[in-house]
């Protein structure tokens, strides 16, 4: 395996090739922010919770680095996310040979810095996930490649808090036009929270994700 730490929840249901779900946690958080959602989570699913490669200290980790001076203002280290999107890709084909999954139904549900990576990698790698989770964040534009596929058949549950200050919600609802425009299946919506989970939220994306199970 590569040197990305995780977390296990097993499915709790017996399944001969259980679905996988992979938890991409936010900017200056852990593997175990995300995974409190797994006890509620549906039973047969495999919950596989990564650690971000880059220590912040005091037990923070993001997927790239934000920076920022008095030139550029805020801006992320493009190089660090894309060494995390494949870091993250070719673990996905790890844990589905070792935990010998089901292909087809495999999902990432990011928050945050978690979820501009979960619509990123579903770009760089098509197909290589089936469902994408994407919580609190946005699509970076600098973060696709020039040309999408034409042949992904991912799809999507966006979400975001109406009051967040941490990223605006205009970024957010710049998804849907976009992933519209590319013909592929989403839904998005929002809640009137900040930089958070809404308990309404958890329930509609846990039945979002009941639905294709």
């Amino acid at each position: 395996m590569n040197d990305l730490q995780y977390i296990v929840r097993k499915p709790l249901k017996e399944t001969a090739n259980p679905p996988l779900l992979i938890l991409l946690h936010g900017y200056g958080s852990n593997e175990q922010d995300l995974f409190s959602f797994a006890e509620e989570l549906p039973k047969e699913l495999l919950i596989i919770s990564l650690q971000a490669p880059f220590e912040l200290g005091y037990n923070a980790y993001a997927w790239y680095a934000i920076n920022f001076d008095d030139v550029n203002g805020k801006f992320s280290d493009l190089k660090q996310a894309k060494e995390s999107i494949d870091k993250i890709a070719s673990f996905i084909e790890e844990l589905k040979v070792k935990f010998n999954t089901n292909v087809h139904k495999t999902f990432v549900l990011g928050f945050s810095q978690g979820a501009i990576l979960s619509y990123s990698l579903s770009f760089f790698y098509p197909n290589k996930i089936s469902h994408v989770i994407a919580l609190s964040g946005y699509i970076n534009n600098q973060l696709v490649p020039t040309d999408i596929s034409k042949g992904i058949k991912t799809d999507y549950y966006c979400s975001h808090g109406s009051v967040d200050q941490v990223l605006p919600v205009d970024w957010a609802r710049k998804s849907k036009p976009f992933l519209d425009d590319l013909g592929l299946q989403n839904v998005y919506s929002e809640y009137n929270v900040g930089h958070g989970v809404a308990p309404q939220n958890f329930y509609s994306f846990k039945s979002w994700i009941e639905e294709r199970l």
